[in-house]
């Protein structure tokens, strides 16, 4: 039996319990796990991350398989579930650990995030420019179990956090 070559991503799009749900089902993605990334101290808790002291992300971190969807076509979730032209907010939530981001794992990832981020800028797909970061991923830190699946464990039905 052929084993899966899977690859990662993370993403930070505002509160992380929202952009697993948006990702969790999605076809080809194999994995979720929610945690705190772009930071500068090691394995941080949940209310440092909240202080803003740590300077990490609310991120999700994805294994997918590129054979059942593209790089390409995580950005266009990406995209589509929050807005990429809020500085360090999403909705109601505000502070740097709610910050849009992609932290890229290839210079392949890099190369196609920033002709994403380029071609919605060019295509005035938002009224406002784009302050999305694309960084090389840093340290992950997975969160605690409570945060993992959240919305699952729930029974919430996706939406905003």
């Amino acid at each position: 039996m052929k084993k899966e070559k899977l690859e990662t991503v993370t993403f930070a799009a505002g509160c992380f319990w929202h952009v697993e749900e948006a990702f969790r089902t999605v076809k080809g993605v194999k994995e979720t796990v929610v945690g705190y990334t772009g930071g500068n101290f090691s394995n941080p808790s949940y209310e440092e991350v909240c202080s803003g002291r740590t300077h990490h992300a609310e991120a999700v971190q994805l294994k997918f398989n590129p054979e059942e969807i593209s790089f390409k076509e995580l950005l266009e979730v990406f995209w589509s579930i929050h807005d990429p032209t809020q500085l360090n907010r999403q909705g109601l939530d505000f502070g740097e650990q709610y910050r849009s981001a992609i932290f890229f794992h290839s210079k392949e990832q890099e190369a196609e995030a920033k002709k994403s981020k380029q071609e919605l800028e060019e295509l005035g797909k938002f009224r406002s420019k784009i302050v999305t970061q694309i960084v090389p991923a840093k340290e992950f830190y997975k969160a605690e179990d409570y945060h993992q699946k959240y919305f699952l464990k729930k029974g919430i039905k996706r939406k905003v956090c």
